[in-house]
């Protein structure tokens, strides 16, 4: 009897287990492989935004440290870098990651080098992002990671994305292996080139969840450095469940479906191939996005200021095109409909451009409800409204300002996301 090759019995195993694995898991299943367990979208740099920054003025002898928290685990380990806004080539002299500490603080037993081409200091081309070597560094979901950037040269103006509910720290110097934070005395609520962090796992597991949004994706009205933003309860719910998942938070605040803004980022049309699309190992994405539009579209907020507002054809033209992208690459895509802002600084003031802004609002969500076009539907409007005034948030969900919601708001929209996942 002619014996069977190791390597093709090896590789009937291999597939028997992504069988078996697609047949009992709640959701769909990548193949092993690297995938996304933390994004973020980046913007061109920028002074006018809703924080204080340092992406004009770049960094230069400075060690730049950033903590993140990732969705789900794996047994090697890699980060995505952009230059994608730079307009000349990204020196980085060194870089680190570890597990966080707390604050700037890291284990000490856990850090390690980041390596492109097996080169601690590399060079990364304007307008394109690059990946570090893997290194073997398993990591559990909800994990905290912290990443540092040592840039010996001035960098210039940097990729960056503006508004982070939580704390990165900037040490004068080379610090990219302290364990101490001593170093670390100056603080910000952005990140700094980073893009993403990629896992490797030898199992299939589920497919990974992009949420493309604005600032109620980013989480603004959350507590600071809390890890109470939607995305994050919502993969905290997975870990409880004993299903982690990949869930990446995509929101920019300010963002448009239609039009692109210096300093609230390019359009959802405009970003999403980089900011979806070419995440490893997404399978859906939840579209939840267009009170901008409603409200700010309409004229060139690329270089000016705010315009009329879309209408509500105008932004349903918008989402079929996300729609189509998402069908186009084979990923379920799942709409979200647009909360009231009833109080806000959107629905204050002209009441009969309140008036006819909250009809654009209403056509909308009657159209993600009840068009088809969409593979799933949150009824964000719905859950996160006053039942008393629907045009207002619920009280218990405002955050203060009648436009963003507070810790409990994002649990109540994490649990209605959850609900129509696979």
């Amino acid at each position: 009897m002619k014996a069977i090759p190791v390597v093709r019995i090896l590789a009937a195993l291999f597939a028997l287990l992504v069988v078996l694995a697609a047949a009992t898991a709640a959701a769909p299943v990548s193949a092993p492989g690297w995938q996304a367990v933390w994004a973020t979208g980046t913007q061109r740099p920028g002074d006018n935004s809703f924080v204080p920054n340092w992406s004009m003025a770049g960094f230069g002898n400075q060690s730049v440290r950033q903590v993140i928290r990732v969705s789900d685990g794996g047994t090697q380990l890699r980060v995505r870098l952009s230059n994608q806004f730079g307009t000349k080539p990204l020196q980085v002299t060194g870089a680190t990651v570890a597990r966080s500490a707390g604050g700037a603080a890291v284990h000490p037993d856990s850090l390690r080098q980041l390596l492109i081409g097996s080169e601690s200091a590399f060079r990364i081309a304007p307008g394109t992002t690059a990946v570090t070597d893997p290194i073997a560094m398993p990591v559990d979901p909800l994990e905290l990671l912290t990443v540092t950037l040592f840039f010996a040269d001035p960098t210039g103006p940097g990729t960056y994305h503006a508004q982070v509910l939580g704390t990165s720290y900037l040490a004068w110097g080379d610090h990219r292996s302290d364990a101490a934070p001593t170093a670390f005395t100056v603080t910000s609520s952005s990140y700094y080139y980073l893009a993403a962090v990629e896992t490797q796992q030898l199992r299939p597991r589920p497919s990974g969840v992009a949420l493309l949004g604005d600032s109620l994706t980013e989480g603004v009205g959350s507590t600071m450095d809390a890890h109470h933003t939607y995305p994050e309860i919502l993969a905290e719910s997975l870990v409880a469940q004993g299903k982690p998942r990949p869930i990446l938070n995509l929101g920019i605040g300010g963002n448009c479906v239609t039009a692109d803004s210096q300093w609230m980022g390019e359009s959802a049309i405009s970003r999403f191939r980089r900011d979806v699309l070419d995440q490893p190992g997404v399978g859906a994405v939840v579209i939840l996005e267009g009170i901008n539009d409603i409200w700010l579209g309409g004229g060139n907020l690329a270089t000016g200021g705010p315009g009329p507002g879309v209408s509500a054809e105008q932004l349903i033209a918008g989402y079929r095109s996300l729609i189509a992208l998402a069908r186009t690459a084979g990923i379920r895509v799942i709409g979200a409909t647009i909360p009231p802002a009833a109080g806000s600084t959107f629905g204050d003031g002209d009441r009969v451009r309140y008036d006819d802004r909250e009809g654009v609002r209403r056509a909308v969500n009657a159209w993600i409800r009840t068009s088809g076009e969409y593979d799933a539907v949150v009824d964000s409007a719905a859950v996160l409204a006053d039942p008393a005034d629907p045009e207002r948030l619920a009280p218990a969900f405002d955050s203060g300002d009648h436009l963003h919601l507070r810790d409990a708001g994002y649990v109540a929209l994490a649990a209605a996301v959850a609900a129509v996942l696979d």
